[in-house]
Order: structure tokens, then sequence, then C-alpha cells
């Protein structure tokens, strides 16, 4: 019979003779790429800022104060629980240990569940004099600042 068993993905492409040596950082290469990283989460904070307050602007220019205020807090809703999140992950990088990718999952998961209750409570709370379109907006709005990043070619 043939032996029609899948080889081991753990050996690569080459059956385990890996030519390719494993990466090797140095302390100043590990302090570069932190650095980078803090730098780029203020970046992101920022591109999210700014557009936030575009669409917040746009709304009350377009539609007029109610639009505006709800374009504030459908940013709000996104930008407040995302500006806690990378607080958190910075005071991560001055600890003794480095925050891992559980973390980061972890955080995330949190600050898109506070996002949601967020939304939830909002409706709730002031779903009658709400500007809906301005809200969802503004909400993607921030949701979307890398697009900035992307579009000025600042991507940390």
């Amino acid at each position: 019979m043939d032996d029609r068993s899948a080889p081991d993905p753990r050996d690569g492409l080459d059956g385990g003779a890996s030519s390719v040596a494993a990466l090797a950082l140095s302390d100043r290469d590990r302090a570069i790429i932190a650095r980078r990283s803090r730098i780029g989460l203020f970046q992101a904070l920022a591109a999210q800022a700014f557009t936030g307050m575009l669409v917040v602007l746009g709304a009350w220019g377009i539609a007029g104060k109610d639009a505006g205020l709800s374009a504030l807090i459908g940013a709000a809703a996104y930008f407040v629980p995302n500006a806690l999140f990378a607080l958190r992950l910075l005071l991560g990088y001055f600890g003794p240990k480095r925050p891992g990718s559980l973390a980061f999952f972890w955080g995330e998961f949190l600050k898109l569940l506070v996002v949601a209750g967020v939304v939830v409570l909002v409706a709730w709370r002031w779903g009658g004099w709400l500007n809906w379109l301005a809200f969802l907006l503004g909400l993607l709005g921030v949701m979307k600042g890398y697009v900035v990043l992307l579009a000025l070619r600042r991507l940390p």
C-alpha cells in the first residue's frame, strides 16, 4: 500500500532541513521596535480623533446641532474605549513584562464589548432625539481613522 500521510507542517517546506537562521534581535533593535509601536499607537489615536472631528463638524454643518451632538456621541462611543485600550498597552510597555498577543486579543474583545454596551445604552437612553445616521457615521468615522494614515502613507 501507498503511504499517503501528510508531512508535518512544523518541518517546513523543505522537510525540516531549513537553511534560514533564526532571527536574533539585539536590545537596541527591540528598543527601536518598541518605540515605533508606541508612536504608532499615538498616530492611530490622532488619526481617529481627526476623522471623528471631521464627521462631527460635517454633521453639525449639514444637519444642525442635534446631528453634530449625535455624531460626537458616536465618535466618543468608539474613541474612548479605544484610547483606554491603547493606554493599557502603553503602560504594559513600561512594566517588567511586555504585553503579549493574548493580552491584546482580550483587550480588543473587552473594548468591542464596551463599545456594544455603549451603543445599547445610547439607544435606550437617548434613542428618541438621536440622529442615528450621524451617530453611526461618527462611530464609523473613528473606526476607520487608520485610513487617514494609509492615505498619508504614515502607517507604523
